[in-house]
């Protein structure tokens, strides 16, 4: 069975940093086969919102609202995603998933989702 474990969340102040992980297990093909990899977030009251995603080939897009304070990464020889998250803002506080697509030839495309890991930025 596939899980993604997200992991480095907590409690920091506005202006630091913090490393979230994100860890694939149980996965029966390449780490690789998964075409992009993603950070969402969803605040209290407010929908998810896509803030990172990274393809296989390592290409990266952000949501403007972290653009030049983020930075989403991927091991493949750990099957391991990073999120690095600097210079905080008390609007980043939210519950943080880990988000793997993998497309098949069919065209048929599977989704897997972290438990998620919270993120307090306190002012």
């Amino acid at each position: 069975q596939v899980q993604l474990v997200e992991s480095g969340g907590g409690l920091v102040q506005v202006g630091g940093s913090l490393r979230l992980s994100c860890a694939v297990s149980g996965i029966t093909f390449d780490f690789g086969d998964f075409g992009t990899m993603s950070w969402y977030r969803q605040a209290p009251g407010g929908q998810r919102e896509l803030v990172a995603t990274i393809s296989n080939g390592g290409s990266t897009t952000y949501a403007d609202s972290v653009k030049g304070r983020f930075t989403i990464s991927r091991d493949n020889a750990k099957n391991t995603v990073y999120l690095q998250m600097n210079r905080l803002k008390p609007e980043d506080t939210a519950v943080y998933y880990c988000y793997g697509l993998r497309t098949f030839t069919s065209g048929y495309r599977a989704h897997y989702w972290g438990q998620g890991t919270q993120v307090t930025v306190s002012s």
